[in-house]
């Protein structure tokens, strides 16, 4: 996918409130070569995708070895919007705690006391963690208005030639 059509995707108003959402679902190859699926907290940073975890997850030798991943960002809502990602995950051990790590947590509703207690918390747990990167070289947005799944656009297309004919 061309790197216009990807910012396109990802412009969209849609695609800005679900960039802007705590949860994406990462989905990689596990070690045993399953599929592995696991949500995990994100922050979008205008081109990039960050995610943090231990040092010690074992998601981490899975994407070292194949680093190719899909992230789904959707809402809980019907008609369901929906976001797709495809990328490559880019590892990057960091001591302390990344910013994007506190950033993407930041709107769990707590008291500012709460905040304060949960951050010396973390801080005082890790002492480095990994930040997981990925910029995207696909993007698709479903909102069941303006956009629908491949299958089902492709269902349309075929009502619309019949109807033609």
């Amino acid at each position: 996918m061309q790197p216009n059509k990807i910012a396109e995707v990802l412009n969209r108003p849609i695609s800005q409130e679900l960039l802007a959402r705590d949860l994406t679902r990462l989905a990689y190859v596990a070690k045993d070569g399953t599929p592995c699926n696991v949500p995990i907290g994100f922050t979008w940073n205008g081109s990039e995708i960050v995610m943090c975890t231990t040092k010690n997850a074992p998601k981490l030798p899975a994407l070292r070895t194949n680093p190719t991943v899909a992230l789904t960002i959707d809402t809980e809502v019907h008609p369901p919007k929906i976001l797709l990602i495809r990328g490559q995950a880019e590892l990057d051990v960091v001591d302390g705690i990344p910013d994007e790590y506190l950033e993407a947590s930041g709107t769990y509703r707590m008291t500012p006391e709460q905040r304060a207690d949960w951050e010396a918390e973390v801080r005082s747990l890790y002492d480095g963690m990994v930040r997981i990167v990925v910029t995207p070289t696909w993007a698709k947005l479903i909102d069941f208005e303006t956009t629908l799944p491949n299958a089902v656009e492709e269902l349309v297309r075929q009502r619309e030639e019949r109807r033609r004919a």
